[in-house]
Order: structure tokens, then sequence, then C-alpha cells
């Protein structure tokens, strides 16, 4: 199948995949005019990037976890490592997310937003 159609199919923009082919993480057959010949497997490792993708895993870690899925040999202990690891990064940004609302909320809530030039905002921005 061509670019168009494993995009279609995959979900994924083609720019998309000829990045992923440039790094390394698909590699199509070319047809003897140089086009790109998808198969059903690389359609399939690219729907499981773009889920990877989706669940924000790194490009290093869809790497990893690409190597692992190919590996018969692997240990879901491999799988859960890098998962965890992510999982605690996502965590991570929730709280700081969190803190940043909470700091905003604060400063929205005591700004009159009236005709003044004072603001709490401005302040607290302008602040060390």
């Amino acid at each position: 199948m061509n670019i168009g159609e494993v995009a279609n199919r995959a979900g994924l923009p083609a720019k998309t995949i000829r990045y992923y082919e440039d790094i390394g993480l698909v590699r199509p057959m070319r047809d003897s005019n140089g086009y790109r010949a998808f198969r059903e497997s690389d359609l399939h490792k690219l729907a499981f990037l773009g889920r990877a993708r989706a669940l924000g895993f790194s490009i290093a870690d869809c790497r990893a976890l690409l190597q692992l899925y190919e590996d018969e040999s692997r240990t879901a202990s491999e799988v859960k490592d890098i998962a965890q690891v992510h999982l605690s990064r996502i965590e991570a940004k929730i709280s700081d997310l969190a803190e940043m609302r909470d700091t905003l909320r604060d400063l929205v809530g005591r700004c009159s937003g009236d005709d003044r030039p004072d603001c709490p905002i401005l302040k607290s921005l302008a602040d060390d």
C-alpha cells in the first residue's frame, strides 16, 4: 500500500510516517519506481506507534517498546519499567500543572479587573 493509504489506515499524517522512516522506526519496501510500499506489518507498527505517542511516550520510549514488542524473549517487567517511568513523569507534570493552576487562580481572584493600573498578576510576574 502507498503512503496515503497507510496514513489513512494508521490514522497518522504522511509527514509523521516519513519522519518515522527517517529515524528508522519503520522501514517500508520500495517499488521499482522508488515509491514506498508498505506492508501490513508496517501498518501494524505505525498504528502501534500512533497509540504509544497518543499516550505521550517519547520517541526513545516508542523505539524501546517496539523493540520489546518484536522480541519474543522480552519480559513484562522490561515493558512495565518503561511505562512506570513515563507514568511518573506524567504524575509530576500533573502536580506542576495543579500548582500553576492554584497560583493563577489565587492571582486572578486577587485582581480587581477594574480600570485601576495596579494589578497583583503583573506584580507577581515582576517579582523575583
